[in-house]
């Protein structure tokens, strides 16, 4: 039964008292809204609907926010990256919002809030990707059924058109000659065998069988252990890193995910190379063992990790000279003869 008692000139204070249920109370500003809530709350307890909403009403998205950082994000790889982020969005008008009053509405403001400050797509869909997750854990792992996840209906940014930078001729000896010893090594191998920048900072020694010129990588993007069969050129690489630690370590390389980055900024910059990442040397590797191999489509998917060919065709940038040397009748990694 619901009761209704007035608290100062403006407020009315309801309370539902049912069987079995603990007692419900809220606060509006108008009775007769008070009485409509009232009887949407009364019906939904005599027919068996009535979600409690208490938790939701009273956990600001911030402090939600938190709870996802300490439960949820030590079991995801890359826990700093994603912990700054969250941190981001807790700087948000936004977090302030209980998490039942996040409406689509609050995310499409935020979306637009994003692409006036001028960041990239890609970056305003994986602050979106946290939220979508902290809603659905919500309602899943945290008792709030109530919730309904307000990301899933708004429309998100597209993409941009993916990057199609490869080293052109003498780039990449001006790059290997911008740096220092060990990052030499990093790029060298990345062009070799197509690894991204964090498999090629988590590689240990023990990763590698020289015997059967494999190299085995437990942690990588998708989660899935993949084994990568080692070039004659990256097994001369590695050989020679190894004779220079001298085993006195046990990753292959000193450099962490963030010295990688500051190595390869710094290196591009001495090198005039200013519109060259990291990331495009896995494109220039997926490239050249299309045009210099006369491995299959998968033999390659499975060298690179794509989880399909249609990621793996993004990574391919042909040159039309090599396409054209084939057309003259020349084998990969071969040019035609001059006419």
């Amino acid at each position: 039964m619901a009761s209704f008692r007035k608290r100062g000139p403006y407020q009315w204070e309801v309370r539902i008292r049912k069987k079995g249920h603990p007692v419900i109370c809220k606060t509006f500003e108008i009775r007769t809204e008070a009485e409509k809530w009232a009887r949407e709350i009364e019906s939904g307890i005599d027919r068996g609907l009535y979600v409690p909403r208490s938790e939701a009403e009273s956990t600001t998205l911030s402090e939600a926010l938190d709870r996802y950082i300490q439960e949820y994000l030590p079991r995801l790889s890359h826990f700093e990256i994603n912990r700054n982020r969250a941190r981001a969005l807790q700087r948000r008008d936004l977090a302030q919002k209980f998490l039942s009053a996040v409406r689509g509405k609050d995310v499409a403001d935020f979306i637009k809030e994003r692409e006036v400050e001028g960041v990239s797509g890609n970056t305003i869909r994986l602050d979106l990707g946290i939220l979508s997750r902290l809603f659905n854990l919500a309602i899943s792992d945290w008792g709030m059924e109530s919730l309904v996840n307000p990301v899933a209906r708004v429309t998100r940014p597209k993409l941009a058109k993916g990057r199609e930078r490869r080293l052109e001729e003498g780039e990449e000896d001006r790059l290997l000659a911008a740096t220092n010893p060990e990052m030499r090594g990093i790029i060298r191998l990345a062009l070799e065998t197509a690894m991204r920048r964090e498999e090629l900072s988590k590689l240990r020694w023990a990763d590698i069988d020289f015997e059967r010129r494999t190299a085995t990588l437990f942690e990588t993007k998708n989660g899935e252990i993949r084994t990568v069969p080692l070039s004659p050129r990256a097994l001369e690489i590695l050989k020679t890193l190894k004779a220079d630690a001298g085993g006195r370590r046990d990753r292959v390389f000193t450099q962490g995910l963030s010295a990688i980055t500051h190595n390869m900024v710094r290196a591009c910059k001495i090198a005039g190379l200013l519109d060259l990442r990291f990331h495009d040397l896995r494109h220039e590797a997926t490239s050249r063992l299309f045009e210099n191999t006369d491995l299959d489509l998968m033999e390659i998917r499975s060298i690179t990790g794509h989880k399909s060919l249609q990621m793996l065709a993004r990574y391919s940038h042909l040159r039309m000279d090599r396409l054209a040397d084939r057309l003259a009748g020349a084998r990969r990694g071969e040019q035609a003869a001059a006419s």
